[in-house]
């Protein structure tokens, strides 16, 4: 029979009646529901992910029912790239981030949608009131996904964390009409990685007494930071899997790779002393100026650009943060808008990292025309601390780290004009 135990003595939660029970249980006693979730520590955990399933097709679909069992991507167009892949679309191979066209390579038969962001802020402000309503202690990451510390529900709800998240999905079901996926555990990391395992509509959890043997056979991209280029080098040397990291020492890995070896060790163990932090609440870092005069020289462009690339890098920094996605906003003489955008292969704060993003955007973008103002942005943000990993078969990335560190040091004492790069100067 169902029963409130106190918090830590639940082992199993039906997610349809929210009934909770000391042992595991396949079925619920109370509805017949076979949606359970069961761990040994579930009354005991209270840091979770909550991640929207395939967020922006679902709101298409909820809205277009004939979509329902289509495959169905979201982008822009044939030459762009894909926002976001539904599940039936994602059984052919599509996946967010990959060029449409090999896309519809794969899935021919896919409807392309080209997305519409109003619909999707208000879906998500829905989904951020129902995480309100609960706890305040939110921290959003992008419009689909947040942690959330339901760590004070269990006196004010009167039934365990775990439970009060199952009733935040049967709630954004209710009311905005899409799936989540909760992941539940004792870090943010881990609680990130756990809302992955059971897609969609899952709830999975991680145990502190499991957290080795869970993360063991994931591969190490599964680790924050750990893009393409870390990857591949730290294949070379025969770490596959997290478990083959976790057979090294910490010391034998800070050995190998520095600071970056020591952050893999730690989260290999599961380790992370991260806080939920609500202060968060900007998607994106930026940047702009706008001109006494209409200006198309490249040179002065690109001048321009770097000075306020150094803004936004100086506020990423104070702020601990970093970002993905770099964006490049230029308006014309005529008021016309032009934005562009690029995603790098992994994280950054640093001034130089961005500027060569946006620089490329710009040298593609201007070609004689005349603008009356110029921007960066950095978007996707995220920890500074999984951002800016040394390439470790190269000194470069680690030489251009470290000028910009030591330049910061001595603003930080003189005063932001005591140094600077050449390329901040005119070249007029």
């Amino acid at each position: 029979m169902a029963i409130s135990p106190s918090p830590t003595s639940v082992v199993s939660l039906c997610r349809d009646c929210l009934a909770e029970f000391e042992r595991a249980q396949r079925t619920c006693t109370i509805c017949g529901s076979d949606r359970m979730v069961s761990h040994p520590e579930l009354g005991e955990l209270t840091t979770a992910h909550i991640d929207c399933d395939a967020f922006y097709a679902a709101i298409e679909k909820r809205d277009n029912p004939e979509l329902i069992d289509r495959p169905v991507l979201i982008g822009g167009g044939k030459r762009g790239v894909v926002s976001t892949a539904c599940y039936v679309a994602r059984k052919y191979g599509p996946r967010s981030a990959m060029p449409m066209y090999k896309a519809l390579q794969m899935c021919p038969q896919a409807v392309v949608i080209r997305p519409n962001m109003a619909k999707y802020v208000e879906a998500s402000r829905q989904v951020r009131a129902i995480f309100d309503s609960v706890t305040p202690i939110v921290e959003p990451l992008s419009l689909d996904e947040a942690f959330l510390d339901v760590s004070g529900t269990t006196t004010l709800f009167k039934r365990s964390a775990a439970a009060t998240l199952a009733f935040v999905a049967r709630e954004v079901e209710r009311q905005v009409r899409i799936s989540v996926s909760i992941g539940l555990s004792y870090n943010k990391f881990l609680a990130k990685i756990a809302s992955d395992l059971d897609k969609p509509r899952g709830f999975a959890v991680i145990g502190q007494r499991d957290a080795i043997s869970q993360l063991h056979d994931m591969p190490i991209t599964k680790i924050p930071g750990v893009g393409p280029s870390l990857a591949d080098r730290l294949k070379v040397d025969g770490f596959f899997s997290i478990g083959d990291l976790q057979a090294k020492s910490e010391e034998d890995l800070t050995q190998r790779y520095g600071d970056t070896g020591a952050q893999l060790a730690r989260r290999a163990r599961g380790h992370d002393t991260r806080r939920i932090n609500t202060e968060r609440e900007s998607k994106s870092v930026s940047a702009e100026t706008t001109f006494e005069n209409d200006i198309s020289d490249v040179a002065e462009l690109r001048r321009l650009l770097w000075l306020q690339t150094e803004r936004v890098s100086e506020r990423l920094k104070k702020n601990g943060l970093a970002g993905q996605s770099i964006a490049l906003k230029l308006k014309t003489a005529r008021f016309k808008l032009v934005s562009r955008h690029r995603r790098l292969q992994a994280p950054t704060q640093l001034a130089e990292t961005i500027f060569r993003a946006a620089e490329a955007l710009l040298i593609t973008e201007v070609k004689g025309v005349s603008y009356r103002l110029i921007g960066v942005g950095v978007e996707g943000l995220c920890d500074a601390e999984l951002a800016d990993h040394p390439d470790l078969f190269s000194d470069a990335p680690k030489h251009a780290a470290g000028v910009e560190k030591a330049m910061d040091a001595v603003r930080a004492r003189f005063g932001r004009k005591a140094i600077g790069k050449g390329r901040a100067a005119r070249t007029k």
